[in-house]
C-alpha cells in the first residue's frame, strides 16, 4: 500500500521539505508516503474563493490514483488520536488499497473533494500554517506505524 499525500502548494520553505522528508523516509515500503504537490490557483484582488477552490479541486482529483481510497483533511472531519490513526493505518494495510490524503489550499477543499472522500479527518481544532500540515501528517503517520510495531519512538499513554 502507498499513501499519496496530495497537497496544494509548491516551493515550500526548506524546513518544511526537510521535516516532511525526514518522517517520510522513516516509513517502510509497505506504507510508503509520497508527496504530490498541486499548483495553487492564482489569486487576484477581488477574486472568487469558490473559483479558486474549484480550480484546485480539478487538479487534486486528477492526481488521485485509480482505485485509491480518499481521505480528506478538513477542519470539519473526525478528530483522531494517534492510537486511532494507528488502528486506521493497520486497517489500511490489511485492506491493501492505496490511500490518497487530500490537503487543500489556503481556502480549504472544494465540496467535490469532500464528496469524493470516504473519510474526513481533522488534525486539530487549531488552524495550522498550511506548510506545517505536511510535516505533521508525515510525523503522525510514522508515529502511528511505530506504535503498531512497538517501536520506542511512540511514548504515548
Amino acid at each position: 500500500m502507498r499513501i499519496q499525500l496530495i497537497s496544494v502548494g509548491r516551493r515550500m520553505p526548506g524546513w518544511v521539505e526537510q521535516g516532511y522528508a525526514e518522517y517520510a523516509r522513516r516509513l517502510p515500503p509497505e506504507c510508503a508516503l509520497q508527496l504530490q504537490e498541486i499548483e495553487p490557483a492564482r489569486r487576484v484582488k477581488n477574486g472568487s474563493v469558490a473559483r479558486y477552490k474549484a480550480e484546485e479541486a480539478e487538479r487534486i482529483l486528477k492526481a488521485v490514483p485509480k482505485g485509491a481510497a480518499v481521505i480528506a483533511l478538513d477542519g470539519g472531519g473526525q478528530s483522531w488520536s494517534t492510537e486511532r490513526l494507528a488502528q486506521a493505518l493497520e486497517g489500511w494495510l490489511a485492506d491493501g488499497r492505496d490511500r490518497a490524503l487530500l490537503v487543500g489550499g489556503p481556502d480549504g477543499l472544494d465540496q467535490r473533494c469532500l464528496a469524493r472522500a470516504e473519510q474526513s479527518w481533522s488534525l486539530s481544532r487549531l488552524t495550522f500554517p498550511h506548510p506545517l500540515v505536511r510535516v505533521i501528517l508525515a510525523e503522525q503517520l510514522y508515529r502511528a506505524w511505530s506504535l503498531m510495531h512497538g517501536h520506542p519512538y511512540h511514548r504515548g499513554d
